[in-house]
């Protein structure tokens, strides 16, 4: 990593069919081998996936807001497809709020709990759904993606459970707290 100056943020192209930019980050995280068309169809697919299911459940309804209610594109996510509406929640639901970041004191070294910056546990989030629905045993991606997506808006899942490990893991290390630099 170099210490002269930070990297550059690059600003992505919202997706075409919801004009969302948080979902266009999703599909590149989800994108093997540069192969975006295949990730584009796996995630509309789950979002339709996620919009049947959604509709009979009225646990998902209630709009998602986060910071506001708008997020970088100027949508809200309350606007529009239930499938993004859900979306969007398991993404909020998945987020971590601390995590260890270890740090070295005279020899030893501590595991400090820090709060988490927004897009780092944003990213974090996408990348912990992406790796819980891989895992997944149903038969298509798009089925394990929605399934997954589906279940951190219902606050269950291996991704939800990731994220209370590192909430646990915190928790137990918060004596360090004062090495936070």
């Amino acid at each position: 990593m170099s210490r002269r100056h930070a990297a550059e943020k690059r600003q992505v192209l919202p997706d075409p069919q919801f004009n969302d930019e948080i979902l266009t980050k999703f599909m590149n995280n989800l994108m093997r081998d540069g192969k975006k068309s295949v990730a584009e169809k796996i995630v509309y697919g789950a979002l339709e996936i996620m919009a049947e299911k959604a509709a009979n459940d009225k646990s998902l309804d209630e709009p998602v807001s986060e910071e506001g209610g708008a997020d970088e594109s100027g949508t809200t996510s309350a606007d529009g497809h239930k499938g993004l509406r859900v979306f969007h929640k398991a993404l909020k639901n998945t987020a971590p709020q601390l995590e260890v970041r270890s740090r070295r004191v005279g020899g030893a070294t501590y595991q400090v709990p820090v709060e988490v910056r927004f897009d780092r546990a944003r990213a974090l989030a996408m990348r912990w759904l992406i790796e819980a629905a891989r895992k997944r045993g149903e038969r298509t991606m798009k089925d394990r993606l929605a399934a997954e997506l589906l279940d951190a808006a219902n606050d269950r899942g291996n991704a939800m459970k990731k994220r209370e490990d590192t909430h646990k893991m915190a928790e137990a290390n918060k004596a360090f707290a004062h090495f936070r630099w």
